[in-house]
This record gives C-alpha cells, structure tokens and sequence, in this order.
C-alpha cells in the first residue's frame, strides 16, 4: 500500500477520500486555490499545498503546480477524486512521470473512453450497441452534409462533443431549424472545455431512462460489476437524485432479474475489450420497453459511488487504492453480496425556480440530522464555509439505506427534513435545492418508481 497520497480535488470528494485514507493510515496531503485556503478537504488532511488563484485554471487544472506539489511532499499516490482532471490522460502520464501512482486507469483507457466517437465503436465492437448515431465527427460548417447526416439518424437527435461529459456539449435536436446552431454551439463548448471541437450525432430516445453499472477491474485479470444504479432525475443532463438498485418496471417484470444480469455483464465486456484497470462505471440509456444502448464510461469514481457502497458494505476508495498498488480482487468483492435499497441527493447551492442557477454565499447555518439510521452524509462545508462562484455549487450528498426502497425513501426524508441549512449573500439570503430534493422524492412518479430524465425538469417548470 502507499505510504502518502495526494488528493488532487476539492470540496465532498476531497473529504470523503481523505477520510478513508485515514482509516487505512495513510498520510494524505490536501491541495488548495486561495478562494478554498480554509476549506473543510484542507482541515482534514495531513498536510495542504496551494495551487494558485481561485479559477480552475489557475488552481486544480494547473498541472504544473500540482506536479509541483507532488514533488515537493513526496506522495507516492495521486487519488484525482471526479471531475476537474480524473479523466485527464495528460494528467495520468504527468502524474508517473512525477514518480507517483495515478489511482485510476492507465493513460491509454482514459484517452479511449474520453473520446465518445472511440467509445461508441469500441462498444459496438464488445456487442454494446450504443443509440443509432454517426459513425464519426460531422463537420459543422458543412451544414447540407449535416443535413443529411442528421436526416439518417432521424429526429428527434442529440448534437453531442466528442470529448464531453457531465452534460457539457450537448443539445437536444427536435426541429431540422434548431441543427446548425446547436451543431456550431456543442462545437465551441467542446472547443473551450475539452479543447476537442468535433461533435457527432446520436438518436434521442424519448421519456429515457438513465441507468449505469459500477464496475472494478484489478490487475490480474479480475472484474466484477457492482449493480446498477438509476440516474434519471437529472436537470440540465446532469443527475441530482440517484438509487440502486433501479425501480424500473422491466427490472421486476418476468426475466427481469435476467436483463439486470445482462447489462451487467455488457459493461464488463465494454471494460474487458479496453484492457480497462481500476473502478469505473459504465452508462446506459434504456427505453420505455427495457432495450439499453451504450452511452460512456466514466473512468473514475462517480459522484453517486455510496449508495452503490451501501448495498454492497464496501469501499470503493480503498479498493481504488488497493488496485492501484497492484493488489488482486478479493473474492468477497468478486462475489459481492447486495443487501437492501439505497438513494442519495446532491444538495447545492443552486435555485430551482431560475434554472437552477447558482447561489454563491456564506453558509449561516448548519445543522446535520446526527443518530439517524442507515443514513449517511458526505459533506465538504461547515457552518461559515464560503460558496464561491468559481466551483461547483455542490454542496453535500445525504444517503439513506433501508431494508426497502419504501424504507430507503423515508430516512432520507427524515434526513432532509432535519438538516437545517441557510446561505446569505451580500443583498440576502440564498436559496437552495433541498426543498425541490424533497418535492422529487414525495412525487407519486417517484416513489412509483414510474420517472425518466424529464421528471425533475417538468417539476421545476411547475
């Protein structure tokens, strides 16, 4: 096992990584930007190195300075958490090349995997079908040739960047007048985030529900998924409540249990096909009948990773870790027992009834539920924490875990209901997302288990 570790994140992430370091008895080391310099990650870890100034660019995508950081503590292991550089195969090569152990898949997956167009072929090639779409990059600015590209694929489509995630460079096509601005747009998005402009076309399935397998593969050659989650409350493409295993009705309908076994085991062949090492999970869409089509794989730690650890009793951070230094599988993870019903939220400073737009502030008040069972909470603030507008406004996760999903579903509103949480900014108070967490989960489609991608969206729009 490695003697210091580096997490090169920030906020929940930061904490919950740095928490099972300590419970390993690992020494750990924090990295930090100026707005982030009394952060809750830099409280918890051993020691802490500044990266810059607040932007991303300046701070926790500055490859330079946290090479810089790595050298300077002589951590022998990098944990990149999610987001910012995790799947960055730039930042994989740098990390080695720094004498330190990326803990994540090797450079070469993270290149195929971060390129959609590759993946989607490499799916297709392990009989994972992704959603009928182009075959490679359309060009932009050849609209007649987009036109009849986008007219093979039918309406309605989605106009995604090759280099994507998490929602960036991506728009939904319904009318042929809408295609070259979206084209042009998912184009720059790409361009500015990824620094990768080219985009593809991919059939949109209406009323779709978003479901993915946890997967770890080690290095001698054992892998095993870990179940499946259900990721269909999302707003802007980007999950906010999420459950395993998924309610979905084709799951409990005869040979339902045989589908579940079957997706499974399409992720593993995904993963398999790519040499693949490390914890991953592996993104479907299905339609309303139960058929999935590949969608990508997320080469790193999920945010919704708990309630997956919940089910199952094991944690996915020492087992990244473990892998990393080179250990085997073992078999009580190879063969892992599921147990019960899990669902997380994703609190953030965000309002709702603007279109979710951020809400930067101090944190005035804070009062986590403390004693409840089966619930959990990942959090990367304090009572005087400040939410800054240069991150993510993700604020904590609350997960419960019961016998049932009924069980499941009322500890978690019990826990959202006992949180007391207040943000106030320079003109006054700022608003939140837990009283729309909550109207979710009290929604008959919900608690039917009967929802898709548009449930939170439609509840937002009143």
């Amino acid at each position: 096992m490695f003697r210091r570790v580096l997490v090169a994140n920030r906020g929940e992430i930061a904490c919950r990584i740095l928490k099972t370091c300590e419970r390993l008895g690992l020494e750990t080391v924090a990295v930090f930007s100026d707005a982030d310099a009394s952060a809750l990650h830099v409280t918890l870890a051993d020691q802490a190195v500044r990266l810059g100034a607040a932007p991303v660019k300046d701070s926790y995508l500055n490859v330079p300075a946290l090479v810089a950081a790595i050298e300077a503590t002589g951590a022998d292991a990098v944990h990149p958490g999610y987001g910012l550089l995790s799947e960055n195969a730039d930042f994989a090569s740098a990390v080695a090349a720094a004498g330190a152990t990326f803990v994540g898949p090797t450079p070469a997956a993270l290149a195929t995997f971060g390129d959609k167009i590759a993946a989607r072929s490499l799916a297709r090639s392990a009989g994972a079908p992704p959603p009928p779409g182009s075959d490679g990059p359309v060009d932009v600015t050849d609209l007649e040739r987009l036109r009849v590209e986008a007219e093979r694929v039918g309406l309605p489509l989605l106009v995604k960047a090759a280099g994507g995630g998490g929602g960036i460079g991506m728009q939904i096509v319904r009318d042929w007048s809408e295609l070259p601005k979206a084209a042009k747009t998912c184009s720059d998005r790409g361009r500015a985030a990824f620094a990768d402009e080219r985009v593809y076309l991919e059939r949109y399935l209406d009323s779709p529900r978003h479901i993915e397998v946890q997967i770890l593969c080690d290095s001698h050659g054992g892998a095993v998924a870990l179940g499946e989650r259900e990721c269909s409350v999302q707003r802007r493409h980007q999950k906010i409540i999420e459950e395993s295993p998924s309610p979905a009705d084709f799951f409990e309908a005869e040979q339902g249990e045989a589908r579940r076994r079957e997706l499974w085991e399409r992720a593993l062949r995904i993963v398999r096909k790519a040499g693949y090492v490390g914890a991953g999970t592996v993104e479907f869409v299905a339609d309303r009948s139960g058929d999935s089509f590949f969608l990508e794989v997320n080469a790193r730690l999920q945010v919704e990773h708990p309630v997956t650890e919940l089910c199952t009793g094991l944690d996915l951070v020492e087992l990244q870790l473990r892998i990393a230094a080179g250990e085997a599988l073992p078999r009580a993870v190879l063969s892992p027992t599921f147990t019960g019903h899990a669902v997380e939220v994703r609190l953030y400073a965000e309002d709702p009834a603007r279109q979710f737009v951020p809400q930067p502030g101090i944190v005035s008040r804070l009062s986590w539920p403390e004693g409840l069972p089966g619930v959990r909470i990942d959090a990367g603030i304090l009572e005087g924490s400040e939410v800054t507008p240069y991150y993510d406004p993700l604020l904590a996760k609350l997960i419960a875990h019961g016998s049932t999903r009924q069980e499941a579903l009322s500890r978690l509103l019990g826990a959202l209901n006992a949180t007391q949480l207040e943000l106030v900014g320079p003109k006054g108070p700022r608003r939140t997302n837990k009283d729309f967490l909550i109207a979710i989960l009290r929604d008959s489609r919900f608690t039917s288990g009967q929802y898709d991608t548009g449930l939170a969206e439609t509840l937002a729009r009143g």
